[in-house]
């Protein structure tokens, strides 16, 4: 009798179990394949093999997913799965320690050189986050926050109470935080004010859930978040102690009809697609590989991704992408 195996997707992290609260994720030994039996005598498929995956968090749920369809079609084939900030998906993949990297930025001229192929999947974007239960919150919705305010809170440290921000006398401190692990939603972030993640004030949380946490925990807080961290993927709303802040887009010191679309994850989708939100924040997801893979698993599941794979997108919370870019991740792989 052949030995019955089972579907599995292994999913590992190591520093925050205990802050990933939001969205039923979680990060630790979680198995995300089916929990049905299969004899491998039941499938014909024979596609197998291991793949490995680590990286941004802001793509690790849309991955997740991703991976446990592909296992459906092909389940003699293993993926461990990990989220560490897309700084140590980039650095897993070029020491080849993982076939896979997630990113949630813009791949760089020296990592291309160092043989770094990016794979565009999905888009979402970075939000400015406060506690729900902030003492401005209602005039913040109205108010918003432009790009040059952010720059005097997150850059310059220019900006230290609520009354500078919002242009009135009160003094209550604001409390600033940020990333402390290499992370795409904290670059792109940085990127939409002209710097660098490195060039960020504020105290320095590892992790998305970690940082989303601390903003539910501090009621004068303020930081950024990747969308998935942000909004409960059941209600479709903001998660408990978290409020989205708008930006003020055309640097009115207002928000207008145009500007808001805040209330709900699918209202703020669409305004992403539309090219309402700026973009950074908003910005693309790939999946990157040490150059064009040659294990048939890794190319397999790239192909699915970038085909098949779409249709998740957006019930998952995220932006599909053009035919172009998902062409072009295709050519990619040279697939005969």
């Amino acid at each position: 009798m052949k030995p019955t195996k089972r579907k599995l997707v292994k999913i590992q992290s190591s520093r925050i179990t205990a802050l990933l609260l939001m969205g039923g994720l979680i990060l630790s030994s979680l198995s995300c394949g089916n929990d049905k039996k299969q004899n491998a005598s039941d499938t014909q498929d024979e596609l197998s093999g291991n793949i490995s995956i680590s990286g941004a968090f802001a793509l690790y749920p849309l991955a997740v997913k991703w991976s446990e369809e592909f296992q459906n079609l092909h389940p003699n084939v293993r993926i461990d799965l990990s989220a560490g900030g897309a700084g140590k998906g980039m650095t897993d993949v070029l020491a080849d320690v993982v076939d896979l990297g997630m990113v949630s930025r813009e791949v760089y001229a020296p990592e291309l050189e160092k043989g770094a192929l990016p794979f565009a999947t999905a888009k979402d974007a970075v939000v400015i986050t406060i506690n729900s239960s902030n003492p401005h919150a209602e005039e913040l919705k109205q108010h918003g926050i432009s790009k040059e305010t952010a720059i005097k809170l997150w850059i310059t440290g220019e900006y230290t109470t609520w009354g500078q921000v919002l242009g009135t006398s009160d003094k209550t401190p604001i409390h600033l935080y940020t990333r402390s692990d290499a992370c795409g939603a904290a670059e792109t972030f940085a990127m939409w004010l002209g710097h660098k993640q490195e060039d960020l004030l504020g105290t320095a949380v590892f992790g998305d859930p970690g940082l989303a946490s601390a903003i539910q925990g501090d009621k004068l807080g303020i930081g950024l978040n990747n969308i998935g961290y942000v909004y409960d993927e059941k209600s479709r709303h903001p998660n408990q102690g978290l409020s989205v802040c708008p930006i003020d887009v055309n640097d009115d010191q207002t928000i207008g009809d145009d500007e808001y679309f805040y209330d709900t994850k699918d209202d703020f989708i669409a305004a992403v697609a539309e090219g309402k939100y700026p973009s950074p924040p908003a910005r693309d997801l790939y999946l990157v590989s040490h150059g064009v893979p040659s294990n048939p698993a890794v190319v397999a599941f790239l192909q699915f991704v970038l085909t098949d794979g779409q249709q998740y997108n957006v019930p998952a919370g995220y932006i599909a992408l053009s035919e172009d870019k998902l062409q072009q991740g295709l050519s990619r792989l040279k697939i005969k």
